[in-house]
């Protein structure tokens, strides 16, 4: 990240993580363990990740001036998280930041940031589905 202050700096601020969400959900759709969770109108969903994502990033607080604090493990209980639909997840997101051409060095930034969270949301094991 060197000169930057923020991973939102450092991944172009707004347009930057734009092309992020941009490039991943189309990853997400896709994908066979994570397309059920998602409604196909993605676009809702699209536009809340890219609040979130520059808020969680450091960028200007989107997210929780819209809907308030975003309590993300509590928002995400309805639907099945298991630890292989984690893994895919930050899968999705890795391929994403490959395809928009993010630099190695940030891309192990950005997804260490993304896996705690990831990990945290998990409330199914494989067993149970």
């Amino acid at each position: 990240m060197n000169n930057y202050r923020t991973i939102y700096e450092a991944v172009g601020e707004d347009a930057g993580v734009r092309r992020i969400v941009e490039a991943f959900y189309p990853n997400v759709q896709a994908h066979p363990l994570l397309a059920p969770l998602f409604p196909e109108d993605i676009n809702p969903v699209m536009d809340k990740q890219h609040m979130f994502l520059t808020q969680f990033f450091g960028g200007p607080s989107l997210y929780s001036d819209a809907y308030g604090h975003p309590m993300m493990r509590a928002r995400h209980m309805p639907f099945p998280i298991t630890p292989e639909r984690a893994e895919a997840w930050l899968s999705c997101m890795r391929e994403a930041l490959t395809e928009i051409g993010m630099p190695e060095d940030l891309k192990t930034i950005v997804i260490e940031r993304l896996s705690g969270p990831a990990h945290h949301f998990i409330n199914t094991n494989e067993r149970e589905m």
